[in-house]
């Protein structure tokens, strides 16, 4: 196996994060109703009046029950959030993720400094002389726009080097953790592989980025949890939700789904598995690795010099033991075995990014004075 382990520690001779690599993490017990729930709220919670009454069918518990367990889920911190899922992209956000080098002796300084802009939605600490890894957008309509904003915030993130990863071709984008399966399970590959998602903006109006800012953050943990939003907006139950179906055919909302606290959850290792693929091949084997059950994200980034890895893979396990598990099935599968594996060891930042608000432009305001 042609691993790159020199990836697999710090590469600055300063500071060497830990793995996490216990097995359970800081992971809270939960009974198996609790990990059926689980799966069912992350990947079955429809678009529906009573939505935790299908839940709870699915999950052969009352719907009462079945409030009563996430409510409680939400406060062990198991839950992070039930949440509508809007897709960057379709809205017209321009977003990237990014690397940066900066002091390995006080990563937590800059690592501050990036989490203070409201498009940076994750933010980590990776083992890597490119110790931070960040997603951020920028609205449509930015006046300072996705590359003015990536230099000011690295002048004042003291960053020695920023690279830009944008996503050349998108494979794969579900955050789903599998509760009840095994290792096994997640190193295997799952139904048909699918095409390359579309990333070009779509049309919307006033009225879908109302219904946006009404449903966006935690949707209450009630028998009717879009009713509230529905009144806010001055439309029936119905209607809201027939709005929302079209905005799931028209690619602007993914889907409506509870995200978890990865560690809390149990699952307390990460990795982002990076491998170095030939263009005539990345097609092909980028919809491969997609499809193994372990994979949340898959995409395919440009390549330098010094970064001959062109497709990106985020491996999500209960252990570092299991991650690996997961990217050696993937590569026993494709035949690619020239890979490096970044695993983070601290989580500077993860949210969900709300959308438009005047955070953004309060931000360039402040820092870039436009």
């Amino acid at each position: 196996m042609a691993v790159d382990d020199g990836i697999q520690e710090a590469e600055s001779g300063n500071f060497s994060p830990k793995l996490r690599s216990r097995k359970d993490g800081a992971a809270v017990a939960l009974d198996d109703t609790d990990k059926r729930l689980l799966n069912l709220m992350q990947g079955s919670f429809p678009i529906a009046k009573r939505p935790y009454q299908h839940v709870a069918s699915e999950a052969q518990i009352t719907e009462q029950e079945t409030l009563e367990r996430v409510q409680r889920l939400i406060s062990e911190r198991i839950i992070r959030q039930v949440t509508p899922i809007f897709d960057t992209r379709a809205l017209g956000y321009s977003s990237m993720l990014v690397a940066a080098k900066v002091d390995p002796e006080n990563p937590w300084r800059a690592a501050n400094v990036i989490n203070a802009h409201p498009g940076v939605s994750h933010n980590y600490l990776r083992n890597h002389d490119f110790n931070i890894w960040f997603t951020i957008a920028t609205e449509p309509d930015s006046p300072l726009g996705l590359e003015g904003t990536l230099t000011r915030l690295g002048e004042l993130a003291g960053a020695e080097s920023i690279r830009q990863l944008p996503t050349l071709k998108l494979f794969k984008i579900r955050m789903d953790l599998e509760m009840e399966a095994g290792t096994d399970t997640l190193a295997a590959p799952v139904g048909e592989a699918v095409a390359p998602a579309e990333t070009e903006p779509q049309p919307y109006d006033e009225f879908d980025k109302a219904v946006i800012r009404a449903t966006q953050g935690d949707l209450p943990v009630v028998g009717e949890p879009f009713g509230a939003a529905a009144e806010a907006l001055g439309v029936t139950q119905d209607e809201l939700l027939a709005h929302l179906e079209g905005m799931v055919e028209r690619r602007l909302l993914r889907r409506v789904a509870a995200i978890l606290f990865h560690r809390r959850a149990g699952f307390s290792a990460n990795g982002m598995g990076v491998w170095k693929v030939p263009a005539e091949k990345t097609l092909e084997l980028g919809l491969q690795m997609a499809n193994f059950r372990g994979i949340s994200h898959c995409y395919e980034r440009p390549t330098y010099e010094d970064w001959p890895y062109s497709v990106f893979t985020m491996a999500h396990g209960r252990s570092k033991e299991e991650c690996d598990a997961i990217l050696d099935s993937i590569a026993a599968s494709t035949g690619i075995t020239e890979r490096a594996t970044l695993y983070s060891s601290t989580e500077f930042k993860k949210i969900r990014l709300l959308y438009f608000t005047g955070e953004f432009r309060d931000w360039e305001r402040e820092h870039a004075g436009v």
